[in-house]
């Protein structure tokens, strides 16, 4: 068995067991921590942990946040100027890149189709390293 689908049968163990409906959402949280090698693999693979979800009777949805930096840069104002200077971009980053991310995560939650059982699985989280803090996205 890989190491990819161990981490699916631990996750499918998991998330099998009976949701306590008391608990706040910040406790609801689960990660899977890997090592960052096997990211090509995590994502190549990322259906088997859908599946698992499905199998206990859980709606999946799925936001990927890899290309939010990207995205975000590229509609900021004096971009450009960014790039010339990126010490410039420090504070516009605390101030406004992470309730961007946070922002699309939240707009998968509130979807109408999203219930308390419902999984909504968070990827590309990596890609935020240096901009943001997943913990800070998350709040």
């Amino acid at each position: 068995m890989s190491r990819i689908q161990q981490l699916a049968k631990i996750y499918g163990q998991h998330i099998a067991t009976a949701w306590q409906r008391t608990i706040a959402g910040s406790q609801r949280v689960i990660m899977i921590v890997y090592d960052k090698e096997l990211e090509r693999d995590i994502l190549a693979h990322k259906s088997e942990f859908e599946i698992v979800t499905k199998q206990a009777n859980h709606d999946w949805f799925e936001v990927d946040v890899a290309s939010a930096f990207a995205e975000w840069i590229v509609a900021a104002d004096y971009s450009e100027a960014y790039f010339e200077s990126p010490d410039d971009l420090q504070l516009k980053l605390e101030a406004e890149f992470t309730p961007f991310v946070a922002a699309r995560i939240r707009s998968v939650l509130e979807r109408d189709e999203v219930t308390q059982s419902s999984v909504v699985a968070v990827s590309g989280v990596g890609a935020l390293f240096g901009f943001t803090r997943v913990s800070q996205v998350l709040n």
